[in-house]
């Protein structure tokens, strides 16, 4: 055999190797670690105040499950994500300094919910960055749930609260008096014979809306194979409250 056949062959065998080898450039345990090193000092404030608000706050008691549940996915689908080939992509850059930009203007006008939000900007951005827009897609499940850890920003939560208070105050003033139990109301204060009442804030149902709607997405994951099934269980979750 000639030297040029000789080399066509090895070319011919070879290409089947080759056309398994993943695409883009590999990075490093040391790079993923110094990654991480910077991702916690630009965060660690911001997630020592989460996990403050989670132990404090009992609207939002439900927040350390959701990180472990959102990790639990990912470890349990890793073979799938190992399968898949590495297409890293610029526009993850683009990602990443977008999701700094509202880490910055969280910082500079003290809004904690534009920070919080900015990490996992941030970390969707990381991945296209790195493994590439399938990768992302395959995440986008634990990605998204990772929303639910977040505490709604104190302006939205009393737009919430304040209209489900007076709902549940009105409906109250209705259906006491068909039981028999006269009743004057005065905003979201119900004035009974004995003693007045006020509909508090943990009574709007906000606090168990937020809980049973990741309780429904967690359940519906482990006892639910179909998806549809499982976006069903999340939508059931918000009238359950009322």
């Amino acid at each position: 055999m000639t030297r040029s056949g000789l080399s066509q062959g090895v070319q011919i065998e070879a290409s089947p190797l080759i056309s398994k080898v993943p695409s883009g450039p590999g990075i490093s345990r040391w790079s993923w670690l110094a990654l991480a090193a910077l991702l916690s000092g630009l965060y660690g404030p911001i997630l020592a105040r989460l996990a403050a608000q989670w132990w404090n706050d009992p609207n939002f008691s439900h927040g350390p499950f959701v990180p472990l549940f959102s990790l639990y996915v990912l470890w349990q689908d890793r073979e799938r994500f190992r399968a898949l080939r590495r297409e890293p992509s610029w526009w993850g850059a683009l990602i990443v300094v977008f999701g700094l930009g509202l880490l910055i203007g969280g910082v500079v006008g003290a809004e904690l919910f534009l920070s919080r939000v900015s990490l996992l900007i941030v970390l969707a951005g990381l991945v296209v960055l790195f493994l590439g827009w399938n990768h992302m897609r395959e995440a986008i499940f634990p990605w998204a749930f990772l929303l639910l850890m977040i505490p709604i920003p104190k302006i939205v939560f009393n737009q919430i609260t304040l209209p489900l208070q007076k709902f549940a105050s009105v409906t109250a003033a209705h259906v006491l008096p068909i039981l028999g139990v006269p009743v004057f109301r005065e905003g979201n204060i119900i004035n009974l014979p004995a003693m007045p009442l006020e509909v508090a804030e943990a009574c709007s149902g906000i606090r168990s809306l937020m809980s049973l709607t990741t309780l429904a997405i967690i359940y519906g994951y482990f006892m639910e194979p179909k998806k549809w099934v499982r976006l069903l269980l999340a939508l059931a979750s918000v009238p359950i409250q009322w």
